[in-house]
């Protein structure tokens, strides 16, 4: 049951545009009213126009918002007197409305209007909401939708069959409130619900007054009558779910990723187990959307498939890989018709996936997409539970639901949305990623669009970067997974962790390591030991394991490898450490050889005397270094500057900057090869 939220206090303190800020995120709060960017609020108010008259300012949300978190400079605002006129034309076409509205513009700077700013400005009310309620949808998803709306509200509703938004319906639903002017609703068939006050207070009171009503009237047609029933698929233990969907998501992420790479997010929730294990869930997933503004973050439908947990994994992925390309051939021939009003590509493979015994998988082009889709979907499920329990459930047909989708109006929004970053929609997994070399790199991978596993040991460090990095460029873009890389199982682990966040992976950067050394007298067999299993051992298991997953993903991969200057060129006292770095470059020039066929490039980077923003340069290793030298510490930087060509230090970003180069398309055709960060040492060049 929908709350209301509205608190006078709050109301007092947050009263931008009269309310109607406030009231706007009240709704978005809850995505059983208005879905992520979806629905649209206004208000009518006066204002003083350029020559300091007084003009009435219709302000509508600006297209692309999302109510709950928008604010006032997310709203357009408009002449209503110059909008007025429009509802005297029989008819008008997209583009010459859209051409019309932006002579009507009275905020300058400001995002473009809704596409049904027209709906707001020909009802005459001051504050108006128009919301996607999953009750209010359950009912206008119903064969009998018209005849449930009266049932339920009488005279004091209005019944608008289901119309693409745009001015022949603003149109309708005008004619309609003036053949019933003490109406208090709207209910758009298969589309949403309209409602209005006099104060932001009694129009929001208006529209959860509303959803309660429908809510309660689901509840007395139900009776109480599971809907989603009988199961003929058992679900398999929670367990056995992750271990199946473990083994299948690199596999299902490479057949989605083709086009665009894709994040995935897993729901094996009660309520998708209960729906995907349904009898009829098959044929009710297919009739479509519950509304035109689930469809754009879901698309018309899901695939479904026809598997059952004991049916096996190994034919579990075969059938996916064979549903998404027949769910691409089916959605290609609408992409033709209608590419050239996109003007730009758009991806044919499906972005829900429902899995019989085991759960939902959704896939975007990032994390927070991803989990915003199943967001929406979850409230189809809600709608396809109202429908059914008053009736059937029915929507969109194919032809409305893709002339929607690819509407030009439509279409706008996402050509606002800025250019692909390089790394937008990748994963990436950097060990020893808690500070200096490995943090660097993993704040550059962000900054260019990547998701990032913050693999360290230290596991309060990799928490720390990651809330670094989510705070900086987003939800879900980092997660921090303790890894000790000389442990096996634990390498695995972690790996498992970053396919179970986000379904795959892309690049990794092995970069964990350990600086002790002495002369070869003094060097102890724990000490070599450790230095091995972490530089050698260690490098070694995280790029197995990431071949592992990259020929089971099919679509490539890169490694890179945080090696030194001390992998070409002998170090005084520091054997062990100069061994194992040594040992990594050829590994690396090995892995390289054999990534070839799978499309893996493999590349290095010797950094030298990264001193600052690194726990492996502590006080103690400054001195030992220092010593070896006959040098002071303090003196120990200056003596690096002094041995390098250009006299430069050399910081956790320089060396950065090159492992995202090498990880990056603008090296696409380099495998094997390495890059030297150390400022110019002569002696490290290579031969």
């Amino acid at each position: 049951m929908v709350e209301n939220l509205w608190q006078d206090e709050e109301f007092a303190l947050n009263n931008a545009l009269d309310g109607l800020v406030y009231r706007s995120r009240l709704l978005g709060k809850d995505r059983s009213i208005a879905n992520a960017f979806g629905g649209n609020t206004s208000v009518k108010l006066q204002h003083p126009d350029h020559l300091n008259r007084k003009v009435d300012v219709l302000w509508v949300k600006g297209s692309g918002s999302d109510l709950a978190s928008i604010q006032e400079k997310d709203f357009a605002g408009l002449i209503l007197a110059d909008m007025l006129p429009l509802k005297e034309h029989e008819s008008m076409d997209d583009e010459a409305m859209v051409e019309y509205l932006s002579h009507c513009v009275y905020a300058l700077k400001r995002p473009r209007q809704s596409i049904e700013s027209l709906l707001h400005a020909f009802l005459p009310f001051k504050h108006i909401d128009h919301t996607h309620p999953d009750a209010v949808i359950s009912i206008a998803c119903t064969p009998k939708g018209r005849e449930l709306t009266h049932e339920l509200w009488g005279d004091q509703a209005i019944w608008i069959d289901y119309e693409q938004p745009g001015f022949m319906l603003s149109k309708h639903i005008f004619q309609a409130f003036q053949k019933n002017p003490g109406a208090r609703l709207i209910v758009m068939g298969r589309h949403g619900l309209v409602n209005w006050g006099d104060s932001s207070p009694s129009c929001y009171a208006a529209t959860i007054n509303t959803i309660r009503e429908a809510e309660e009237f689901i509840e007395s047609k139900r009776a109480g009558k599971k809907i989603f029933s009988p199961a003929v698929v058992a679900s398999a233990p929670a367990e056995k779910r992750k271990e199946i969907l473990l083994e299948v998501l690199p596999t299902l992420r490479g057949a989605l990723s083709k086009n665009v790479s894709k994040v995935l997010k897993v729901d094996d929730s009660q309520a998708v187990l209960d729906f995907v294990n349904y009898q009829h869930a098959p044929e009710l997933s297919q009739i479509g959307a519950a509304c035109p503004d689930h469809l754009l973050r879901t698309k018309r439908v899901p695939l479904f498939m026809d598997w059952k947990p004991e049916d096996g994994v190994d034919l579990l992925k075969q059938k996916l890989a064979a549903g998404i390309e027949k769910y691409a051939e089916q959605y290609l021939p609408y992409l033709e018709e209608y590419k050239k009003a996109a003007g730009f590509e758009m991806d044919p493979t499906p972005r829900v996936i429902l899995i019989p015994g085991i759960g939902m998988i959704t896939g975007a082009e990032n994390a927070e997409t991803a989990e915003i889709v199943g967001q929406i979907y979850h409230r189809a499920l809600q709608v396809m539970q109202g429908s059914q329990s008053l009736d059937s459930f029915i929507s969109l047909t194919a032809e409305e639901a893709y002339r929607f989708e690819f509407w030009p109006l439509e279409l706008y929004k996402l050509s606002l949305r800025p250019a692909p970053a390089e790394f937008d929609g990748k994963i990436v997994a950097i060990t020893g990623a808690a500070d200096g070399i490995g943090r660097a790199a993993a704040l550059q991978f962000a900054r260019e669009g990547a998701h990032v596993a913050i693999l360290d040991i230290n596991f309060q460090g990799a928490e720390k970067v990651a809330e670094e990095i989510v705070l900086k460029f987003g939800k879900g873009r980092a997660v921090p997974i303790r890894c000790d890389v000389t442990d096996e199982s634990g390498v695995i682990d972690a790996y498992k962790s970053v396919i179970w966040t986000y379904g795959g992976l892309d690049i990794v950067v092995s970069n964990a390591g350990i600086f002790r050394g002495d002369s070869i007298e003094n060097t102890s067999l724990k000490d070599w030991n450790l230095i091995q299993s972490i530089s050698g051992t260690g490098y070694f298991l995280v790029s197995r394991e990431a071949f592992r997953i990259w020929r089971q993903q099919g679509t490539g991969g890169n490694l890179v490898f945080v090696g030194s200057k001390n992998s070409v060129r002998a170090g005084k006292n520091v054997i062990s450490y100069s061994a194992a770095k040594a040992a990594e470059l050829h590994m690396a020039r090995c892995l390289a050889e054999e990534g070839g066929e799978i499309n893996v490039r493999v590349n290095s980077v010797l950094p030298d005397a990264v001193l600052r923003g690194s726990s492996l340069f502590t006080d103690d290793v400054k001195k030992w270094r220092a010593d070896s030298y006959g040098i002071k510490p303090e003196e120990l930087e200056d003596f690096y500057l002094q041995r390098c060509i250009l006299r430069t230090p050399i910081y956790p970003e320089n060396v950065a900057e090159s492992i995202v180069f090498l990880a990056s398309s603008r090296s696409s055709r380099t495998t094997g090869g390495v890059i030297n960060v150390d400022g110019g040492v002569a002696a490290a060049f290579m031969r």
